[in-house]
């Protein structure tokens, strides 16, 4: 009787605040299993059975926060591409020239590939099934592309090929820098090459990925 009198006087208000508080702290243990998942080598390969165990939930308590894994790819996707995009775009945004953003970018990316191999590898198997790095940082490298071309500094066909050719090689030299395959995936070199592919002349091209990174925060 007076544990029912106790629960009687919780304020509905609070008990919802209470279930909010618990709910967005199951999505967060998921999405931080799914990067555990997603984040290992075959982690392309990875299952809900699989998020689901390793966030020590069910199946059904999953399916409560997400439809599936293409749902929770991309809610990972965001998390662990937002604020890494956000603090290289806010360090690169006062860079007028689209060759020292893009290098700056590509460099920063990969360089960040070389400090943290789980989320790289997270990045890479992520790209496999949707934008290459997010949609978010999809779309900001086609808005560097495509200023790049219309002020003349970038010489490609079309503004899509000069995107895949920064991103796909981006991508390409990450999955080397995590399997260290490759001697020449150094972020100066395959920045170089990239800014060379985009129509800039290699030495011009060494010379805007040879520059001092700003700092990210």
């Amino acid at each position: 009787m007076r544990r029912s009198l106790q629960r009687k006087k919780v304020d509905p208000a609070r008990r919802a605040e209470i279930g909010r508080n618990r709910r967005n702290q199951t999505r967060a243990r998921i999405i931080a299993a799914a990067f555990e998942v997603l984040g290992d080598e075959k982690g392309l390969y990875g299952r809900i059975e699989d998020v689901a165990t390793a966030a020590n939930v069910t199946r059904a308590t999953l399916y409560n926060h997400f439809k599936g894994m293409a749902e929770l790819r991309e809610a990972l996707s965001y998390e662990v591409t937002h604020d890494f995009l956000t603090a290289v775009t806010e360090a690169i945004n006062q860079m007028p020239d689209a060759r020292d953003r893009s290098a700056c970018a590509i460099r920063l990316y990969l360089r960040r590939a070389q400090e943290d191999r789980r989320w790289a590898w997270s990045m890479i198997n992520l790209s496999a099934t949707g934008y290459i790095f997010g949609a978010e940082t999809f779309r900001a490298a086609e808005r560097t592309v495509r200023e790049g071309v219309e002020s003349g500094v970038f010489h490609v066909p079309s503004v899509e090929l000069g995107r895949d050719l920064l991103m796909g090689t981006t991508l390409a030299a990450m999955a080397s820098i995590v399997r260290m395959d490759s001697p020449d995936a150094n972020p100066e070199i395959v920045a170089t090459r990239i800014l060379f592919a985009l129509g800039v002349s290699i030495d011009m091209a060494n010379d805007h990925a040879s520059r001092d990174l700003p700092p990210v925060c």
